[in-house]
């Protein structure tokens, strides 16, 4: 019982913390703030996360995954089965399971983008979240360098730089939310630069 009073507590105060970054950006929300917007006591905010910092990076891990549970990206089900496919359907899922990510996480990854700039430790969780995409984009570029369907002189490394930019938030936050596309639409379109860009012509 008191377990699950603290995890609905919790859960309170990331959503409060995610709406105020949202709305006020990361710099100017302060932990008073997100208490009050919680209904709980700053001392219970302070507690539960020490920093303004950590609330942010448990958010950015909890909106990535879609849950709370602590599973990395790369022991996901969907990965192993993407994996596994054909090399265009695997670029075409993960496109579309990337589109799932950042409707999620993309608002809140332009957040820590921004804040960024004047936070060096924002700025050391922006860096480390590329490299954390571009490890999981290697993956991908592995299997299909394994499979032989990488184009001729691309390498896997290489490969997964190219998909880091087309599958990057900034990307998918311009053509969504600046330009109106929907989430299949952009789905669509980053898995057909992904085969276009990366994989060997048929003959």
């Amino acid at each position: 019982m008191r377990a699950a009073k603290a995890a609905q507590t919790r859960a309170r105060m990331l959503a409060a913390a995610r709406e105020l970054f949202a709305e006020r950006g990361y710099t100017a929300t302060s932990m008073q703030a997100i208490a009050t917007r919680a209904g709980v006591a700053v001392q219970t905010t302070y507690f539960t996360f020490e920093t303004k910092r950590a609330i942010l990076k448990e958010l950015l891990d909890v909106e990535v995954a879609g849950d709370d549970a602590p599973v990395a990206t790369l022991d996901r089900p969907w990965v192993a089965e993407a994996l596994a496919a054909p090399p265009e359907e695997l670029l075409r899922r993960l496109a579309e399971a990337t589109a799932g990510i950042h409707a999620r996480v993309a608002a809140l990854l332009e957040v820590v983008r921004s804040a960024a700039a004047t936070d060096a430790e924002i700025a050391e969780l922006w860096d480390t979240n590329i490299v954390q995409r571009h490890t999981v984009l290697a993956v991908f570029t592995g299997a299909l360098a394994a499979k032989k369907a990488l184009r001729p002189g691309l390498n896997a490394l290489r490969a997964a730089d190219m998909a880091l930019a087309v599958l990057a938030p900034e990307t998918y936050r311009l053509l969504t939310r600046h330009r109106g596309w929907s989430d299949g639409a952009w789905a669509d379109w980053a898995a057909g630069t992904l085969i276009d860009t990366l994989l060997a012509r048929s003959e």
